[in-house]
Order: C-alpha cells, then structure tokens, then sequence
C-alpha cells in the first residue's frame, strides 16, 4: 500500500486538476471546428452540428455572444457564490443554495447521470470556457472558469424558488413593493386550437410566457440542430443548455405557471430533555443532521467569510424557528433525483404525442401547465406537477406534524392521474394561471375525480382565461394571420363586461346624487364611447386602467374589488374622478393616450428591476400591452408613475412570444422576444425587436434549414466570427 505524502498529494491533484483542463480544452477546440452558428436576420442563433454536444457547446458560446454578464449573473446564483460579488442582497440566494446542498447534489447528480447527458454538461462548461479563451477583453466578475456540474446546479436553483412557494415554505427578506408586484405577475397565457376551428384544418398553438425582461428570467431565443435527431426552435433563459419551450418538426408546446402542491412543510419538534440534536417522531426521537458552511460577502471592496450552522431533519433542511422547542423543515417533490435535462432532451426529440407524453411522464419538471399541439391535428392540455400522494385528513396548505408517521407521503402521483384534456370536443384548450377545470368549454377535467390537496388554484377563473374562452370560443375558420393578430388582441375583458352594469348604476346616481354625477360624467361618457380595445392613441384605455387600480389594487392577481367599495356603488364612482385627477397631476391632463404612457425602454446589466433607473429623458417606444388582472391576451405590466418618470415601464409580461401553426408536411412558426436579441447596447439587436412590440408584430421564425441560409446573415464557427 503506498502511502501519500501532504506534497505528494497536492501533487496528484494539480496533475488532476490540469488533465482536466488539458482535456476540456482538447473537447473545445473540436468542437468549435465542429458546430457553425447561423446567425439571421434578427440575430437569433441557428446552431448545427454533428453531435447533440457540440450543438450544446455552441449554444454556451452563442449565449455567452448574446449576453455574457446575465449568464455569468445567473450561474453566480446557481452555484452559491452571489453575495460575493452582489454582497448582502445575494446572502439569501446563497444562505438557501447551503441549505438545500445544490452544489453537493449537482455533483453526486452529475456522477450518477448517463453519459450522453453528462456530455452536454461538459459541452457547455467548455463552450462557456472557449468563449472566454477566444474573447480576452470580457473580464468575468467572479466565474473564470466554468465547472460542467454547474449546469445540474442550473436546473436545480432556477426551479427551487419557485418549488418552495408552492411548498408554503417560509418566506425570507420584505421585499420592495415593486419587486413583490412583479415577482408575482410572473404567470403566462396558453392557447391550442384544433384544426377543426381553422381555416387550413391545422392545429395551431399559442407561446406566451409571461417572464421579466430583466434578470435570470428574461429569455433567449434559439435553434438547435444535430444528426442526433435535435431539430428544435424556441426558447429558454440565458444559461439553459438548450431550448425547451417551441417546436420541432412534429409538435410543439407552451408553459404557464400553476399551483400544484408539490411539497410540504413540516413542523418538527425538539424536546429531548439532555441532546438538543433530537427530534421527536412516531412516539420516540430521531436525530437531526447539522452541519456548518461558509459564505463569501462582499461589502464595498472587502470580502468576509462567514460561517453558518445549518440543520435538517429527515423530512428535509431547517429553514424557519417557531418557537424554542418548534422549527419547521421543508420537503419539495424530485428535487434531489437527477436532472431534468432527461425529460428536456426526451421532450425536444419526440415525433409523436405518444414520445412526447411519456417524456413528461418523467414528472422531473415538477410544476407548470402544458398546452400542446402537433402535426396528428392533437391538442392537449395538462396540469404537470410532481404532486405527493398524502393522508387526505391532513390540511396540507399549513404545517403538518412532523412526528406523526401519516404525515408521510405515499409516492408520487402518475401522470395518468392528472388533470388533463386530449382533443376537447370544443376544439380549443388555454390555461392563463387559473384551474384546470376551466381550460376549454366543453371538455374539461372535473374536480371530483381529483384529491383536494392537489390542485390549489381550484376555484381561481382569472379574468386572462375568461377573455381567452371568449376569443377562442369565437375563432372559426381562422388563418395563421388571424391566429397572430388574436394573439395580440388586446380587448379588456373588465371594461367589456363591467361598464354595461356600471352605466346602469350611473342612471341610479343621477337620480340618487345628482351633483356627484355631474362630476363624473365626463369621465364615465368617455369611457363608454369606446370599444374596449387598448391602442397606442386610446385616452379610454389610460383611464379604465387608473380607474381599475383605484378599485382593485396593484397587485397581483387583485382581481377582486377592495372591502370599502363591495356594498358602496357611489364610492366606486368617486374612485374614477379620483383616477382621472391622479392622470391629470401626472401627465397635465386626463385624457392621456396609452402609448404616451405605457413605454418600452431597455436598460442592460441589471438583475433587479426596482433598480432600474428608467428615464422619460431617453429614448422610449409606446406599448400597448395591459396588466393582466383587467383580462387581456396581450398581457404587459409596467411601473407605477414616480417622482423619477410619470411614464410607466414595461417590464414583466409577454416575454418571449410565438405562433405556430402545424401542417402535416410544415410547420409555420412566427415570434417576438422582448426587446432584442442581444445583451449588447451596441448591437443592432439589442432593441429592434422593440418595434414589432409596439406595433403588435411577429418576425419570422426560420426553421426549415432551406429558410435559415437563405436569411443567414453571420456564418462562423466558434471563435472565428469576424
């Protein structure tokens, strides 16, 4: 047996270290020579290669291209190390990175996957790597060198946050109020439409994600192809391997959010007369794990390292203290079991409904509505989430005891046993963040074949999926082109069907108070004279949507009317002179045209919205998107006006946009991503896709390889653009 000395080892390491280094920089360099980036006329990259790693590859080294700061920003988050560049605004993402062990996880995930899925991490640690190596001048602020295990922590962080809201986990730092408004307005529209409504008999599908247009959630635009069966366009945040939202040759597919109970907290108790380390379970005591980690902190140009004392039960990691004996402990669904990077890839590479559904079968994404359609005339729509069979006399909303063996979950709920519709007699399927069981007219899953605990938006009909019924119910004989114009369509749904029940409440003011009447007829004729359709000139639109928030709130979903006007016709009257007097201090006058208030203005290198310093004094294109409480298909959120700029800001909405329309022998795909395809002011793609926003256009989305080299405008492999 040999024995290693102290130098000896550090010597086999640096041998390690460099044959790795070694290798990955032999992997690079042939795939760079193998992939070539097809860049269109719109700057969205069109990547092909022999090998579904060297397409992975590219896709790292175009992203990079694209926007290098927000995937640095993003895998900064993903690894734990964000509050050594950020300082105390990035302790949190890292205090639950240590808690829930994403680093430790991703590498024992990483060692345990297959290798053609380990491969793709590798490729986009090494495209990521090459893109630096090639690129001298972009300085990293902290990620030098990028590790493939990072990308098993990618899928695990970007996923966790979201996965603990819907475990009821406890809740960190108060956030701003804006930063709380649009955290919560992150939701989506979905539409499918049978080729029995249109005028071709195709299938038609509907993309549109509601994401921010800042930070880790904005999204990036992409087509990947290899000889290994990838032919797959659509979208993904900067940082994703590769897309996984769009279509191939075959079908195609959308994502809201939705509220499937996908985790639990657990309130444990620690009793034990002499070991602080036991807690109680099953009429005895288990022991709790404890473990300490250290956290690099920025402050100015000093760094700390700091050492926390993390515990976790068997149920799961510690993450709030009730009381001296009590703490709770939270478990999410598949979080520790491999990558979703399996299903992603299954997903992207299937030809037919039946490949497709069982690769979501794998319930490794463990939340999101689907809405689907392919080239077989199918359409579907299910409620995806990773959801734990339970002992139904608990109220899993709250904490469960911890020490009672039926707070135990049994498995996890089948695919088959979730709400789900395939070709509704209807002909059209939606879902806009509200229940499964209103997603299409004539069709739906019903309620009572489900457990309660499985669905927590039951009884949540939003105003976005009521406007969507009503558009679709009407679309007949429609072709792609009225298919994008619907998709675009910006009637509010609020105004058309409440402003008929307040013009008869307004005749009961005349006679009941006449003198407020007359003050706010001006207001409530101008918005009766009108069509409830927002436009960049519309005057009505502005002042329906000031006098919405007077009423409801600017929040999200606010969709239900404040205490003080429920029972109070005539306070609600007063609350639109109100909005108009607030329009006018603001803006010199009521009668303000949405587009001269509702503005598109992109600022680059920004992870938090509330710190975007949005200007009246620099360029701005109009908008005329709404907040989605009202009930529109064309869904945008904005800023308040402030004392920094009276005109409000899009900033969270429809994100990443596409139609697509599935013929038997060809897909036609058309989209929008906001703002541009590049992170870089000084790209011509920064901003141009601004203006098809504003003016309510897609841009081809070149798929068929015939259509990506006759609008190629950049042909290179990595490292060799000129």
């Amino acid at each position: 047996m040999y024995k290693f000395t102290r130098s000896a080892t550090s010597t086999v390491i640096l041998a390690l270290v460099i044959a790795f280094v070694c290798a990955d920089a032999a992997y690079a360099s042939r795939w760079a020579k193998q992939v070539t980036i097809h860049r269109d006329e719109w700057g969205v990259p069109h990547i092909d290669g022999p090998t579904d790693a060297s397409v992975v590859f590219g896709v790292a080294y175009a992203q990079c291209e694209d926007y290098f700061w927000q995937v640095e920003d993003t895998y900064m988050q993903c690894i734990g190390r964000y509050a050594e560049v950020m300082g105390e605004s990035g302790l949190r993402s890292d205090m639950v990175h240590r808690l829930f062990g994403i680093t430790e996880l991703a590498k024992a995930n990483y060692r345990e996957l297959p290798r053609d899925v380990t491969v793709l991490c590798d490729a986009y640690a090494a495209g990521y790597n090459y893109y630096l190596k090639t690129h001298p001048e972009v300085e990293p602020r902290l990620i030098d060198h990028f590790e493939p295990y990072y990308v098993i922590a990618y899928d695990k962080y970007m996923m966790l946050q979201r996965l603990l809201g819907r475990a009821h986990a406890p809740q960190g730092r108060i956030r701003t109020l804006l930063e709380a408004e649009m955290d919560a307005a992150i939701g989506s529209n979905a539409w499918a439409i049978h080729g029995s409504r249109t005028a071709t008999g195709n299938p038609m599908l509907f993309v549109n994600p509601h994401q921010p247009w800042f930070g880790t959630g904005q999204f990036t635009e992409m087509h990947i192809r290899s000889k290994q069966g990838w032919n797959f366009s659509g979208s993904t945040f900067p940082g994703g391997p590769f897309p996984t939202m769009g279509h191939n040759e075959y079908l195609g597919w959308t994502h809201t959010v939705n509220e499937p109970d996908v985790g639990d907290v657990y309130r444990e108790t620690f009793d034990h007369p002499s070991d602080p380390m036991k807690y109680k379970y099953d009429g005895g005591y288990r022991d709790a794990e404890s473990w300490k980690d250290s956290i690099v902190v920025r402050s100015d140009d000093v760094v700390e390292t700091r050492t926390y004392t993390f515990r976790k039960t068997h149920h799961g990691p510690i993450m709030a203290k009730e009381d001296d004996t009590h703490y709770l402990a939270v478990k999410v669904a598949k979080f520790e079991e491999g990558s979703r990077i399996l299903q992603s890839r299954a997903m992207t590479k299937a030809t037919n409904f039946d490949e497709w559904y069982a690769a979501m079968g794998q319930l490794r994404l463990q939340m999101f509505n689907t809405v689907y359609a392919d080239v077989d005339k199918n359409i579907f729509y299910i409620y995806n989430g990773a959801v734990p069979r339970r002992d139904t006399a608990f109220d899993w909303t709250k904490p469960v005891d911890g020490s009672d063996p039926r707070t135990e979950w049994k498995g996890i709920h089948p695919i088959t046993e979730l709400p789900q519709a395939l070709n509704p007699p209807s002909g059209f399927v939606q879902n806009c963040n509200q229940s499964p069981f209103t997603t299409t007219d004539d069709g739906n899953p019903s309620k009572m074949d489900f457990p309660h605990y499985m669905t927590e938006d039951t009884d949540d009909d939003k105003r976005r999926a009521k406007m969507s019924r009503h558009l679709l119910r009407n679309a007949r004989h429609i072709t792609f082109a009225d298919w994008q114009e619907l998709c675009y369509d910006t009637t509010l749904y609020w105004p058309m069907t409440e402003l008929p029940r307040y013009a008869f409440h307004f005749e009961r003011l005349q006679e009941s108070n006449p003198e407020l009447a007359a003050k706010v007829a001006p207001y409530f004729n101008h918005l009766t004279q009108w069509d409830y359709k927002s436009s960049a000139t519309s005057t009505q639109a502005t002042l329906c949507v000031g006098w919405y928030e007077e009423l409801y709130g600017r929040g999200y979903p606010v969709e239900t009317l404040k205490p003080e006007f429920v029972d109070d016709p005539a306070k609600r009257f007063e609350a639109l002179i109100t909005a108009a007097n607030k329009l006018e201090e603001t803006f010199g006058t009521w009668k303000v045209a949405y587009g001269d208030a509702h503005r598109l203005q992109r600022h680059h290198n920004y992870s938090n919205y509330n710190q975007i310093p949005f200007s009246d004094d620099l360029p701005s294109l109009p908008q005329v998107g709404v907040r989605g409480p009202l009930g529109v298909a064309f869904t945008v959120y904005h800023t308040p006006s402030t004392d920094e700029h009276k005109n409000r800001y899009a900033g969270v909405g429809a994100s990443f946009m596409a139609a697509y329309e599935f013929g038997r022998n060809r897909v036609n795909a058309m989209s929008y991503l906001h703002f541009g395809q590049s992170g870089d002011p000084d790209s011509p793609h920064y901003f141009d896709q601004a203006a098809l926003l504003s003016q309510k256009k897609f841009k081809p989305a070149w798929f068929y390889w015939d259509e990506v080299l006759a609008h190629t405008e950049e042909k290179y492999h990595p490292g060799q653009r000129k």
